[in-house]
């Protein structure tokens, strides 16, 4: 993991790619998990035996907001920001799912930051890049821009 000493240092990794997080696997149980948090019971997601029959692996596929939520828990594998007080997430610029994640995949989130800004109040807006990789596949499974608000 990349280790930035202060906010105030965030630019000097300004479009260099940042360490990738640790291999995930995406299970059925997470993935029922994450229907059960949030109610989107898609058989695309979990039904197992009608996927079998009806998906073109034969396989249930993640929630694409189940995947986008793992960007705090894998980002935080990318690089530590020290001498912060706190991080906020801002927003999202843009979000882009580009290949579904079967179940069973392994994935590991790739990040940038693309762009940073000094704020009025002293603070930071950071805009991160991210993309998903699935392992073993050509395309991503999505790509993102999110703003965060890192303070001293």
């Amino acid at each position: 993991m990349i280790e930035i000493n202060s906010p105030s240092e965030i630019e000097n990794f300004l479009n260099k790619p940042l360490t990738p997080s640790d291999w995930y696997q995406v299970t059925q149980e997470r993935i029922n998990n994450f229907a059960e948090s949030t109610g989107d019971f898609q058989w695309i997601h979990v039904d197992v035996e009608k996927a079998k029959n009806e998906m073109p692996d034969g396989k249930t596929i993640a929630h694409g907001y189940y995947m986008l939520s793992l960007i705090p828990l894998l980002s935080a594998q990318t690089a530590k920001i020290n001498n912060s007080s706190r991080t906020l997430n801002y927003g999202s610029e843009k979000i882009r799912y580009i290949n579904p994640v079967k179940v069973g995949s392994f994935v590991r989130l790739n990040r940038k930051i693309i762009k940073v800004n000094l704020m009025e109040n002293g603070g930071y807006r950071m805009i991160n890049f991210y993309e998903m990789e699935i392992k073993y596949e050509e395309k991503p499974a999505y790509i993102a821009e999110t703003i965060s608000l890192v303070f001293p």
